[in-house]
């Protein structure tokens, strides 16, 4: 199963990863874009399973992302990783066609919680 992580810091894409290993996710195939408009070209190639995402990068948010790829037909699960947590944000990723909304911090139960029926 192939997972995109979105997201702009580099630090936070590879807590993602570990945090996903942790939580007994071992054989997952993943790949990294450090922004909505790199996840789209990388997705260009390859449709992921999953994509995990943060909110707000530069040059594309995560929500924009989201929009996007449901737009162009994507129904693969979308997940929000992210410190954004307010009602509102959530209330529009739903909207959107989010699969799941992770807050930060996370653990590794809260992501086998929110995806081990996904993943």
């Amino acid at each position: 199963m192939k997972v995109l992580i979105v997201d702009d810091s580099r630090a936070m894409r590879l807590i993602v990863t570990r945090t996903l290993r942790q939580a007994g996710f071992e054989s997952l195939e993943i790949e990294e874009a450090t922004s909505g408009t790199d996840a789209v070209g990388k997705i260009a190639g390859r449709l992921p399973d999953v994509i995990l995402s943060d909110w707000n990068m530069p040059e594309m948010s995560g929500l924009e992302l989201l929009e996007l790829l449901r737009e162009r037909g994507y129904r693969g699960v979308f997940a929000f990783v992210t410190s954004e947590a307010s009602e509102p944000m959530r209330a529009r990723a739903k909207e959107a066609g989010a699969t799941a909304y992770l807050t930060k911090p996370f653990t590794p139960e809260m992501f086998r919680e929110s995806l081990g029926g996904m993943l």
